[in-house]
């Protein structure tokens, strides 16, 4: 249940900063969005900062997709994993590796499922996540399965961006869109 009633269409914020919102998600509001809202300059600021770690980066769509499920079950945000998941299917992942995202500590030896710079970058969002600080054999590990370090450098901001979007999530309780009323 939500800490906050989702702001319905007709109170959702200034009509610019909506549209804005809207265009970036393909035409409707998150359950996100409308608990942002609340702020309308924070909505803008959102809106143009996660839209550019989402689209406006060269790290790898299946790279990003997997760090930000392993944020999401580090910190309990199933709202963070609901979207991800299909954008991580989307961009190559298999069902197997969001099933195996589920437990993170085991997903991180399934070379099965994970190729080096997957697990590089599992192993970091996990570290980064639970611990903020990172070791330097996770950090070694990722700079030299990713060869790239400006790549490095968008991957980290990328799993800190997302876990502060799961903090939010989780502190307001937003749910699926699936498990509440369309407003």
């Amino acid at each position: 249940m939500p800490r906050l009633p989702y702001k319905i269409d007709a109170a959702a914020g200034p009509a610019e900063i909506v549209a804005a919102i809207r265009k970036r998600r393909g035409g409707t509001l998150l359950n996100l969005d409308r608990q942002l809202l609340y702020s309308p300059a924070l909505a803008v600021a959102w809106n143009r900062m996660m839209g550019t770690v989402r689209t406006g980066l060269a790290v790898p769509a299946r790279l990003r997709e997997i760090a930000i499920c392993a944020v999401a079950t580090v910190n309990g945000a199933p709202y963070e994993f609901h979207h991800h998941a299909p954008v991580l299917l989307a961009a190559g992942g298999s069902e197997a590796q969001v099933e195996a995202l589920g437990d993170v500590d085991a997903a991180a030896t399934r070379t099965d499922l994970f190729k080096r710079a997957e697990l590089a970058a599992l192993r970091l969002a996990v570290e980064m996540t639970r611990s903020v600080r990172v070791g330097d054999a996770v950090f070694d590990e990722a700079r030299a399965a990713l060869a790239d370090d400006s790549i490095l450098v968008e991957l980290v901001a990328t799993i800190a961006a997302y876990n502060m979007v799961s903090r939010v999530i989780v502190a307001l309780g937003i749910e699926p869109e699936a498990a509440s009323a369309k407003p």
